[in-house]
């Protein structure tokens, strides 16, 4: 006597039972043979989405710095990959089972969907971030005669070499503090014409703050002097200029200064006074220029000043 029997779960063998009618022997074999290619197949599946992603701020906008941290199981000691729109950016331990990734934002950056992979031993999570619009300000500046095309190969080596830092210590602890007391003549993001030509492709890569020649300038968070350019040296465009390197990518440049106090390789605290506010290089008044770079990209101090970044 022929029996049929119904697997739920099983695809497709429904269908084939209504169809053709076999005995229970053939039955029992073909089911135990598909939990055998089941059991195989969740034996050998990798332990994805194992670690725990959280993105700050949740709803970034342009000139943003989100950070990505991620937190892997207890007795895990691996790096993970952090790859943003199928760049790799620099990945930082922050605690035990603990690291951060920097993804830093501009007016240059466009708007919309960014896909974040955190990959390695322990799995794959695949979480997205949107970036949103911002509106920026537009600046008319004029520069005296012969100040339009300043600037040396030395100073921009210098410069540019400064902002590819990438030291593994964090040396900053809490907020930010704001390096002068002057009144802000400038703020991040502005788009700028100089002298009647739009800068295309150009933000302002910082915040200004005018005040007296010889106004103290402090350090606003502590660090490792990177970089000191003078325009004695072929600073013609920054002037008088100081770099500090804050650990973990994040770095801050001061330019236009009057005076310097420190030299390359002192480390200084959060507040230490390491200049004066001058007029050099191309400026068009006596002012400090503040710019906060993050893995290569200007971004707006402000978050880092309120506290939005441990």
């Amino acid at each position: 006597m022929k029996q049929t029997f119904s697997f739920y779960g099983l695809p497709g063998l429904n269908a084939a039972l209504k169809k053709f009618q076999f005995s229970w022997k053939s039955v029992v074999f073909m089911a135990l043979a598909g939990a055998v290619t089941l059991f195989v197949t969740l034996a050998h599946r990798p332990a994805y989405a194992a670690y725990d992603v959280q993105i700050r701020p949740a709803g970034p906008s342009q000139g943003d710095t989100v950070a990505i941290v991620t937190t892997e199981p207890p007795g895990a000691t691996s790096i993970p990959t952090v790859r943003i729109n199928d760049v790799t950016y620099p990945t930082f331990a922050i605690g035990e089972g603990r690291y951060r990734t920097f993804l830093p934002t501009s007016p240059l950056h466009a708007s919309g969907e960014y896909i974040i992979k955190v990959e390695g031993p322990k799995g794959l999570r695949n979480p997205m971030v949107w970036l949103s619009d911002r509106s920026f300000r537009t600046q008319y500046i004029n520069l005296p005669p012969g100040q339009s095309d300043l600037g040396t190969d030395y100073e921009f080596d210098r410069v540019d070499a400064f902002k590819q830092i990438q030291s593994p210590e964090k040396f900053w602890n809490g907020p930010f503090r704001r390096p002068s007391q002057g009144r802000v003549s400038s703020e991040y993001g502005v788009r700028r014409y100089y002298n009647g030509v739009f800068a295309n492709d150009y933000y302002h890569r910082g915040v200004d703050y005018a005040a007296p020649v010889g106004t103290p300038v402090v350090a606003p968070a502590a660090g490792r002097i990177a970089l000191v350019g003078r325009v004695s040296q072929g600073f013609e465009l920054h002037g008088n200029t100081i770099g500090l390197d804050h650990g973990q990518g994040v770095k801050s440049i001061f330019i236009h200064l009057n005076s310097i106090s420190v030299n390359e390789g002192d480390f200084v605290q959060a507040g230490q006074v390491i200049g004066t506010i001058g007029n050099t290089g191309a400026s068009t008044g006596p002012h400090l220029h503040w710019g906060l770079y993050v893995n290569d990209v200007a971004v707006d101090p402000e978050p880092w000043r309120n506290g939005t970044i441990e």
